[in-house]
C-alpha cells in the first residue's frame, strides 16, 4: 500500500525550558500546536521559575545544543526555526554554527535578554556574540524595547527611539526587524516593522492585564509557524501579532505572580 505524505509543516524552536510553562520551549510547542504546525526542541538551558520569578537555571553544554539542532535539521528537516533564551556566548556561537551549516530557513530570533520578572537569561559577554553571529543569520528578530536598545546600543523609550534602533539593526544583517511597543513611553501597544523597503507601524489593541508572562515567546513562536505555513514575512507579522493579542486577551490567571498568555484559547 503507497504511503500517503500527511507532512506537516516543521518548526523548531531553541530556547530554554520553562519549569513554570508559561514561556520558552513550553509556550512555543503550545503555540506550534495550536497553529498545526510540527514542533521540534533544541533545549540550551534549564530554568527554575514559577509565576513569580527565576530563582536558577543550568545551560546544557554547547555540544548537546549544537547536537539537538543539527540531527532534528538532517533527519526530520525544519520548515522555520526560532532562539529564545540562549544564555551564553559559547551557546550563541554553537547556535550559529549549527544554524548556518544546517541553512536553517526563515530564522526568527527573539534575543531574549531578561524574564518577565526581570531576571537576567543572557549574559552580559553573550550580546555581541548575538549581534556578530546570530542577527545576521535571521530572517526577523523581534526585540522588545529594553533588547532593541541593547542591539542598537542606546536607550530605545520612544517612537523616534524605536525608528533609529530598528535602522541600526537593520544595518547588522536580518532581512527584517519588528522592535515590540508593548511598553512605550506614550502608552501605545504600536509595534514597528523594517524591512529593506518597507516600515509599517502595526497599532495594537493595549490589554490591561497583569498576566503577559511568555509574550514574546508567543508571538516569535507564532511567526515562525506562519512563515513555515507559507505565509509571506509581513502578513506571518500580522498574523502573529493578532494571535498574540488573542492569547493575552485570553491570559490565565494562575499561580501567585505574573500569570501565562494563553495560546492555547
Amino acid at each position: 500500500m503507497a504511503r500517503v505524505d500527511r507532512r506537516s509543516p516543521r518548526v523548531l524552536t531553541i530556547a530554554g525550558s520553562d519549569s513554570g510553562g508559561g514561556a520558552g520551549i513550553q509556550a512555543d510547542l503550545k503555540t506550534f500546536s495550536a497553529l498545526v504546525v510540527y514542533g521540534m526542541t533544541a533545549v540550551t538551558a534549564v530554568t527554575v521559575q514559577d509565576t513569580k520569578g527565576v530563582t536558577d537555571y543550568e545551560e546544557l553544554s554547547p555540544h548537546t545544543v549544537e547536537e539537538q539542532i543539527r540531527t532534528v535539521a538532517t533527519d526530520i528537516g525544519v520548515d522555520a526555526a526560532k532562539t529564545g533564551m540562549l544564555a551564553s556566548a559559547a551557546i550563541v556561537e554553537a547556535v550559529a554554527r549549527a544554524v548556518g551549516e544546517t541553512a536553517l530557513p526563515n530564522l526568527v530570533v527573539d534575543p531574549v535578554f531578561v524574564s518577565k520578572h526581570g531576571h537576567p537569561l543572557l549574559q552580559e559577554e553573550a550580546v555581541e556574540a548575538l549581534r556578530a553571529l546570530i542577527v545576521p543569520l535571521a530572517t526577523m528578530v523581534t526585540p522588545n524595547l529594553h533588547e532593541a536598545g541593547g542591539l542598537a546600543g542606546f536607550r530605545v523609550g520612544s517612537r523616534r527611539d524605536m525608528e533609529r534602533a530598528a535602522a541600526e539593526i537593520l544595518q547588522l544583517g536580518p532581512r527584517a526587524v519588528l522592535i515590540k511597543g508593548g511598553h512605550l513611553e506614550d502608552g501605545t501597544a504600536s509595534d514597528l516593522y523594517i524591512d529593506g523597503s518597507r516600515k509599517e507601524w502595526l497599532e495594537g489593541e493595549r490589554i490591561f492585564t497583569s498576566h503577559t508572562h511568555g509574550t514574546g515567546c508567543v508571538l516569535s513562536a507564532a511567526i515562525a509557524s506562519y512563515l513555515a505555513l507559507g505565509e509571506e514575512l509581513f502578513e506571518a507579522v500580522g498574523r502573529g501579532k493578532e494571535f498574540v493579542t488573542d492569547a493575552i486577551r485570553n491570559s490565565l490567571a494562575i499561580g501567585q505572580g505574573i500569570g501565562p498568555v494563553n495560546p492555547l484559547f
